[in-house]
């Protein structure tokens, strides 16, 4: 599961940041000033920080300072400095994004799944392997084994199933499939899909597990 770091004074704003993130399956922990996300972060794992600039203790800007020293980890500040030098400053200090308040919930959302997809793709260019419990991928010779055992997909389920893993826990609808496999506007294609996506649990030998599941009238997710 993802988690997501939350700097961030503001009692009301902290909480509708953190209810928002876990009724969408992130993980979240909580940090009222700037020294207890430092401790946080040096203490625990995290995907991703929400970094509020105006903080008691160690305010956000020396606070990203501090850990790009050593870290890659996405930062996304979430400001009411709303000035374009204040942006520049920190986006070339090494904020990743910048959302000023108030801000809506949905973009905040969206802005999140971009940014831990760039993270997970930078992490994968160096690499030539993909291991998931069991599944693991060979991405130059595009190889899926199960429990050691070569599985053939087609270019299409191979597609899809790098798809799920690019994008862990997000809800895939299958015109969001469509689209994203086969790069062309999606029309009524339901029942192709489903075959792929049946097709793919059956070659995997995951009809009776949890990997790709089924969330009811919206599509799918690689869980």
């Amino acid at each position: 599961m993802v988690t997501i770091l939350i700097m961030e004074d503001d009692m009301a704003i902290h909480s509708l940041i953190k209810e928002a993130l876990e009724l969408n399956g992130f993980k979240t922990l909580s940090a009222y000033s700037g020294t207890e996300g430092k401790l946080l972060f040096e203490q625990a794992q995290m995907d991703l920080i929400l970094l509020d600039l105006m903080l008691p203790g160690m305010n956000g800007e020396e606070f990203l300072q501090q850990i790009r020293h050593n870290t890659n980890i996405p930062v996304i500040v979430i400001s009411a400095k709303n000035d374009q030098d204040t942006k520049l400053e920190l986006l070339t200090s090494g904020a990743d994004d910048y959302m000023t308040k108030p801000f809506d919930v949905k973009e905040l959302l969206a802005r999140i799944h971009i940014q831990l997809r760039h993270a997970i793709k930078d992490s994968w260019d160096n690499k030539k392997e993909i291991q998931y419990k069991n599944i693991s991928i060979d991405l130059e010779t595009r190889e899926v084994t199960l429990n050691d055992q070569v599985i053939h997909l087609t270019g299409r389920e191979y597609a899809i199933l790098l798809l799920f893993l690019e994008n862990p826990q997000k809800v895939f609808s299958r015109a969001n499939i469509y689209e994203s496999v086969w790069n062309e506007p999606y029309f009524d294609s339901d029942k192709t899909i489903n075959m792929h996506i049946s097709n793919l649990r059956n070659k995997l030998n995951l009809r009776d597990t949890h990997y790709i599941k089924t969330i009811w009238g919206i599509g799918f997710k690689f869980d």
